[in-house]
This record gives C-alpha cells, structure tokens and sequence, in this order.
C-alpha cells in the first residue's frame, strides 16, 4: 500500500510540474505574439452586458497609439497619439482625456509585455482545442479591473478582448478582418475633431 501510495503521489508532481510547464510555454507564446505586433488593424464588434452594441474599425501602432473609429449611430471616436486617448463623443461636441494606466486594454499597446505574476498576474487561464482565454490583473491597479484576452490556437491570433468598467458592466471587442504589419501613418494616431455621427462607415 505505502509502495501504491508513493507510486501515485510521483505521478501527481510529474503531472502538474508538466501543467505548469505547458502553461509556462503558453504564456510564453501570448507574450511573442503581443510583443511581435508591431501595427494592427481590424473591424471589430462591441457588445456590453447592458445590452449595448456598436462596431467600427480599430487601428493600433506599437508603442501606444490607437484610434477606434465607430459607426453610426454611435457617436465616438478615440485617438490616442502615445501621451495620452482622447475620447470625442461627436454628437455632445464633448472631449475628454484619458491616462493609459486608466485603461485595462493599454496592455496591448506596450512594446515590451511580460506576465510575470509581479506587475501582471494571471487570474484565470483556459484552454480548448480550438482557443486560449488569460485574465490580466495589475498588482496595482487600483479602480483598474482585469482584462481578459481570447486567441486563436492555429494561428494564434487576438479575437477578443473583454473587461469591466467601473459601472460593473462587461464590455467585449471582437476582431474580424484583422491585417498586421501594414504601414500605418502617424497622422490616423493625430486627434482632430469628427464631424457629428460615427467617423466610421459601414460598407454597403
């Protein structure tokens, strides 16, 4: 019995020391794959718990920059040059500032990301045949809450990012059509004023 009973327990550390060098080896590919971005561009699909939808097109440049153009009827656009987001509702004729350390999907935009259970910690991590899910949580973050990021496994690809706001409200953006790499101008990430209704249109 004790012969059985160390027999099992053996079994159980090799198993789990291979789980945590599978998810070692995991996490290694999400932070290649975040870090080797060097500009993305793609349509994507809002959707709030509240019920609210919107879509449009989003454009990210490493380090930092992103512009988020909605369609109507949403009235937003967000710019954000690298110092600062700037968030225009159209329809009120109404700019805000935003830091980046207040925005959860900034983490996207670094240069330089590793989830070292420090700064960033993993919450939560999934795993099927088909997809890879991580929560992010920020050591300090203060009212900053996690994000959860989804992939493709083959490729890997971003096909979602998911977060709370300081409302309780879940907010998800998928990504479609998505192309990286491409030459995008400095001047997209350069705030100027959108005229009233979403900047973004619909293709017919």
């Amino acid at each position: 019995m004790k012969k059985l009973f160390a027999l099992l327990t053996a079994l159980l550390l090799l198993s789990s020391g291979a789980a945590r060098a599978q998810n070692a080896e995991n996490i290694r590919k999400i932070e290649d794959y975040l870090n080797n971005i060097k500009s993305m561009e793609a349509t994507f699909v809002q959707m709030a718990s509240n019920g609210a939808t919107a879509e449009g097109r989003l454009f990210i440049k490493k380090p930092n920059k992103i512009r988020m153009e909605y369609a109507d009827p949403t009235n937003v656009l967000i710019v954000g040059d690298g110092d600062f987001i700037v968030y225009n509702d159209t329809e009120l004729d109404q700019v805000t500032h935003i830091n980046y350390d207040d925005i959860p999907a900034s983490l996207i935009l670094a240069n330089d990301i590793k989830i070292d259970g420090q700064k960033i910690k993993i919450s939560d991590f999934y795993q099927d045949a088909g997809s890879t899910s991580i929560t992010l949580d920020y050591a300090d973050k203060g009212d900053l809450g996690p994000i959860t990021l989804v992939f493709s496994n083959s490729p890997m690809e971003l096909k979602q990012w998911k977060i709370v706001d300081p409302q309780s409200v879940e907010v998800s953006v998928s990504l479609y059509d998505i192309k990286k790499d491409n030459d995008l101008s400095d001047k997209i990430f350069k705030f100027k004023k959108a005229k009233s209704g979403g900047s973004y249109k619909k293709k017919k």
